[in-house]
């Protein structure tokens, strides 16, 4: 497997996967702060009473979930540029498409979490006199968002390995960067086990950080009740 050469290669092209890494970065925080947005709209969409606003975010849900990411990323790639009848980097092809992909799942997350929140809430902000919308904005998703932030960071983990379908596209991050190395040291096995070392790390790290948030969360909850 040819282990030995990978400190070589990691001295020799480090910054080509730091490089690579900076993007996967950026893409998924750029890609679920954007879901975020959208994904709260389509939520609020999705528990109004206009029947309009509900059928068409069940037949996104349905669209985007029912579909391979993959399919999404090519569609954007090819379709987008045409549609605006315009110019377009892969780049922004490819983030348009994770954007869209993610929002369905953060949707449900933030669905989820608003339902989650007493319904006598909503109530009191009505027997107030506050609107629909203000009973949502001021009170429901400020207490929501502690049933949400949980999700959203597995969101954003799962984001950060969903960007390496990005490198077929030749977009810059981590699995782009290795194939990068593959063709310039024709040594495919070191630079996918030094990629393959990078996403755990990177994940694990996210992972401690988000359950010790978690923790952290439940502990200031115990202590208000």
């Amino acid at each position: 497997m040819q282990l030995e050469k990978i400190p070589a290669i990691l001295e020799r092209y480090g910054m080509v996967f730091l490089e690579g890494l900076g993007g996967t970065l950026w893409f998924s925080l750029i890609s679920v702060a954007f879901a975020v947005f959208f994904g709260t709209i389509l939520a609020v969409m999705r528990l109004s009473r206009v029947k309009l606003f509900e059928g068409f975010v069940d037949v996104y849900l349905w669209i985007i979930r029912g579909t391979p990411i993959l399919l999404q990323l090519y569609f954007f790639w090819l379709g987008l540029p045409r549609l605006l009848h315009m110019e377009l980097s892969n780049e922004t092809c490819i983030v348009a498409a994770l954007i869209i992909n993610a929002s369905a799942y953060v949707c449900e997350v933030i669905r989820a979490g608003i339902q989650a929140v007493d319904s006598g809430q909503t109530e009191a902000a009505k027997s107030l006199g506050m609107s629909d919308f203000n009973a949502m904005t001021r009170i429901i998703l400020p207490q929501a968002i502690k049933n949400i932030l949980p999700a959203l960071g597995n969101e954003f983990i799962v984001m950060v390995k969903q960007t390496s379908l990005a490198s077929v596209f030749f977009v810059h991050e981590l699995m782009t960067a290795q194939k990068t190395v593959q063709s310039a040291t024709f040594q495919p096995m070191p630079s996918l086990i030094i990629a393959g070392l990078i996403y755990l790390a990177v994940t694990t790290v996210l992972t401690f950080c988000l359950r010790f948030f978690e923790r952290r969360l439940h502990k200031s909850e115990r202590s208000i009740v």
